[in-house]
């Protein structure tokens, strides 16, 4: 049996009962593996969604025989559609999102709608039904392309695409509930997640499953830049604890926590790691680099380990491997 945990301030009393959960963007890559986790662990989960981005191979297995889980298809620009999902939530994660950097160069307008009302539309159900508490899902991204590493959360953000913003306006409103409304909220920062159930497909795909699968189908690389460009990856199943700690932690009052591995890692270190793996060492493309894209990244993640007992399980050659073997199943 668990004890309480004085360092991370969690109340492991929670385990013990079973929570009832709302994951907005629960068919996600993100939201799937952390419905998986939630489920493992006795709780009853419900998910809405509008499967935009989200997909159902995510969630076809599953489903449980004791109806734990519910799939609620809807999209959280509809307040109505949120309060009615949100009825009887003990606990809300927001991951719901659009969450490509140069999409949202592309179309600010969506990506305000989605990522900024839709925010709020969660907020403000959370309110109305007392949920326990809403964990947010924000982004490293609104760090910015400031030099100084490691990313503190005391930073200044510095966002440099609607994106970014998007997901600031985001913590800035779970803020905001929290000081007027009294609204328990925890904000969480990952940085580049990766692992399985991520979507290589779309041409606005993460590096990680984009190169993983090039290289599996003996597909060349196309690189963005130089490739000295550097990022702190972050395995899914850390991210999916740091949540789950964050649910079960008396810390709250619009805290924001960097969730990563605190190790940065270029692209081309990346593609070395893979491409021996794989045993595909197809040499890479250089194309222009993205703009808006930020240059290096690397998050001080002491804050996490202090407030959450947060430590990353699973490091980036482990996760890689686990990632790979997953895709080689389904390329």
């Amino acid at each position: 049996m668990h004890r309480p945990s004085e360092r991370g301030g969690t109340d492991w009393f929670w385990l013990r009962h079973m929570s009832r959960f709302l994951i907005t963007g629960g068919a996600g890559f993100i939201g799937s593996n952390l419905v998986q986790r939630l489920l493992r662990e006795g709780n009853k989960v419900r998910v809405i969604d509008n499967f935009s981005t989200g997909n159902w191979e995510n969630m076809r297995d599953l489903y449980c025989a004791d109806n734990a889980l519910e799939i609620v298809i809807d999209d959280i620009r509809d307040l109505a559609a949120v309060r009615k999902a949100m009825s009887k939530i003990d606990y809300a994660v927001h991951l719901a999102a659009l969450s490509s950097v140069a999409r949202s160069l592309e179309d600010p307008s969506t990506y305000n709608s989605v990522n900024i009302d839709g925010t709020l539309n969660v907020l403000m159900a959370c309110r109305e039904e007392r949920v326990k508490k809403l964990v947010y899902i924000s982004s490293s991204a609104v760090y910015g392309d400031n030099p100084e590493l490691p990313k503190v959360e005391s930073m200044n953000p510095e966002p440099s695409s609607p994106y970014a913003v998007s997901k600031l306006t985001g913590e800035y409103y779970c803020k905001i509930f929290h000081s007027l409304y009294r609204l328990d909220t925890l904000i969480l920062r990952p940085f580049n997640v990766f692992g399985p159930r991520q979507n290589p497909s779309s041409e606005y795909a993460a590096v990680i499953p984009r190169f993983v699968v090039a290289l599996l189908k003996g597909r060349p690389l196309t690189i963005f830049g130089d490739g000295e460009q550097s990022r702190d990856f972050v395995y899914v199943e850390n991210v999916v604890d740091a949540v789950v700690s964050a649910c079960q932690s008396r810390k709250s009052g619009g805290e924001v926590i960097n969730i990563a591995c605190g190790h940065r890692t270029t692209v081309n270190t990346l593609v070395r790691i893979l491409s021996e793996f794989i045993d595909n060492h197809t040499e890479p493309i250089h194309v222009a680099a993205l703009p808006g894209d930020v240059r290096h990244s690397l998050a001080d993640i002491s804050k996490a380990k202090s407030l959450l007992g947060y430590e990353p399980k699973v490091h980036l050659r482990e996760g890689l491997e686990k990632t790979i073997g997953w895709y080689l199943q389904k390329c």
